[in-house]
C-alpha cells in the first residue's frame, strides 16, 4: 500500500475513534436519543452517508435483534472505514460509558445520585434531542399521506401495545404495506454503499452468531464454571433483546438477580447510574459484571452483550446494499421508514417525556435546550452541559 493511502486511512481511522469517542462522552438519553445525535454528528456535520442511506441503515438495525443504535455506530464506522473502523466506533461510542460504570459498580456503596438533580437535566436534554430528530426525520421519511398514515399507526400500536415484539411486528406490518401498497418514488442518485467487507466473512460472522448461541448454553452446562455461566447469560440477552436499551434492562434483571450475581438494592443503583451516564444502556451490563467479579467481570461482560450485535450488523451489511436498490424492497423500506418515524414518536411520548417533563419549568428548560440544537446550531455538547447544570439549578429552586 502507498505511503499516501497508509497516511489518508490512518487519518479517517483516527477521525471515527475521536468522533465516536466524543459521541460516547456526550450522547446522553438511550437508543433512541442516540439516533438523533448520529444524526446530527455524523448525516448533517459530516456528511459520510446521505439521509436516505442513514434511514435504510437504522431500519436494518431495527429489524436486528441488540442494541440497535450501537449496531447503526458500527455500521457507519464499518462503511467509513472497513471492519477496523467499525471495532474503533464501537470502542470509542462504548468504552466512556463501560468505565463509568464499573467504576460506580467497584464503589457502589460511596455513592447516592439516584434523584440527582442533574440527573433530571440530562433527561431533559434526551427530550430536546428527540424532537429535533424527530423534525428532521419526519419531513424526509413521510412526506405524503400514505407514510403519514403508517407513522401514525405506528404511534399508537407501541404506545398501546407495549411489549418485546411489537417493535418488530411494527416494522415487518409497515414493510409488507409498503411493498404491496407504496408507489416507488422516482429514482434518484444515491450515494454507493461500499462495504469494505467480503460476503463470504460476512457470511462467517453470522454463521459464528449462530454457532455462539447454541454451543455456549451446553459449555456452561458441561463445564459449570461462573465466567461460562456469565458470557452465556449475557451473549443470549444481547442476540434475543429486539428494542434496543430499555428492554434489556428487565431482562437482565430476572436473569441475573435471582442467581445471586447481585442484590435488588445493587441492581437498581446500578440502573440509575445507567441512566446517567451517556453511551448505550447495553453498558448496564458492565455494571452487572463488575458488582459480581470485579473489573475483570465488567469487560467480560461488555464483551459478551455486545459480540452478538456486531457479528449480526457486519454480517449483514455486504448484502444490504444490494437488498436496498431491489425495487420491491425499496417499497417494503419506505414503509419501514415510515414505522420507525411512528416509533421514535412514541418512545418520544414514553419513556423520555413522561420521565423527563414533569412541570411547565420542565418544558420551558426542554424548549430553550431544542432551539439550542436546532435553531442557534450549539454542538450538542455543549446542550448537555447546559442540561446538567440547568438540572441542578431546577433542583434547587424547585
Amino acid at each position: 500500500m502507498a505511503k499516501g493511502s497508509q497516511d489518508n486511512r490512518f487519518k479517517t481511522l483516527l477521525e471515527i475513534l475521536l468522533v465516536s469517542t466524543r459521541l460516547g462522552l456526550t450522547s446522553f438519553g438511550g437508543p433512541i436519543a442516540h439516533l438523533g445525535y448520529f444524526h446530527e454528528e455524523y448525516i448533517r456535520r459530516r456528511k459520510w452517508m446521505d439521509e436516505k442511506t442513514y434511514a435504510d441503515l437504522v431500519a436494518l438495525c431495527q429489524f436486528l435483534p441488540g442494541p440497535a443504535s450501537s449496531q447503526v455506530g458500527i455500521g457507519i464506522g464499518v462503511i467509513r472505514g472497513g471492519l477496523l473502523g467499525g471495532v474503533l466506533a464501537f470502542l470509542g461510542f462504548t468504552l466512556p460509558s463501560v468505565i463509568a460504570l464499573i467504576l460506580f459498580a467497584l464503589f457502589i456503596k460511596s455513592f447516592d445520585i439516584g434523584n440527582a438533580g442533574w440527573i433530571h437535566g440530562l433527561k431533559i436534554v434526551a427530550a430536546a434531542v428527540v424532537a429535533h430528530a424527530i423534525m428532521g426525520m419526519t419531513q424526509k421519511l413521510t412526506p405524503d399521506l400514505a407514510r403519514k398514515t403508517i407513522a401514525l399507526f405506528a404511534v399508537v400500536a407501541a404506545l398501546i401495545w407495549q411489549s418485546t415484539f411489537t417493535q418488530v411486528g411494527i416494522i415487518l406490518l409497515s414493510g409488507i404495506f409498503g411493498l404491496l401498497f407504496l408507489k416507488t418514488e422516482k429514482e434518484k442518485v444515491y450515494s454507493q454503499l461500499n462495504v469494505p467487507i467480503s460476503k463470504g466473512f460476512a457470511a462467517a460472522c453470522l454463521i459464528l452468531f449462530m454457532a455462539l448461541l447454541f454451543i455456549l448454553p451446553l459449555i456452561s452446562k458441561l463445564a459449570p464454571f461462573h465466567w461460562f455461566a456469565m458470557f452465556d447469560s449475557f451473549y443470549r440477552s444481547g442476540s434475543l433483546v429486539f428494542g434496543g436499551g430499555h428492554v434489556v434492562l428487565p431482562l437482565l434483571e430476572r436473569e441475573f438477580v435471582p442467581a445471586g450475581f447481585l442484590s435488588e438494592e445493587a441492581f437498581l443503583a446500578g440502573y440509575g447510574a445507567a441512566q446517567a451516564v451517556p453511551g448505550p444502556l447495553f453498558t448496564f451490563a458492565a455494571y452487572i459484571g463488575a458488582a459480581a467479579y470485579g473489573w475483570k467481570g465488567g469487560l467480560v461482560a461488555t464483551i459478551a452483550i455486545f459480540l452478538p450485535a456486531f457479528l449480526l450488523i457486519v454480517g449483514t451489511l455486504p448484502y444490504w446494499d444490494q437488498l436496498r436498490r431491489n425495487p420491491k424492497m425499496k417499497r417494503a423500506l419506505m414503509g419501514v421508514n415510515a414505522a420507525v418515524v411512528g416509533i421514535l414518536i412514541a418512545a418520544f411520548y414514553d419513556p423520555i417525556w413522561t420521565s423527563s417533563i414533569l412541570a411547565p419549568i420542565d418544558f420551558s428548560f426542554a424548549a430553550i435546550l431544542f432551539s439550542m440544537l436546532a435553531f442557534w446550531k450549539v454542538p450538542p455538547w455543549v446542550v448537555v452541559l447546559t442540561g446538567a447544570i440547568g438540572g441542578s439549578i431546577l433542583s434547587i429552586i424547585g
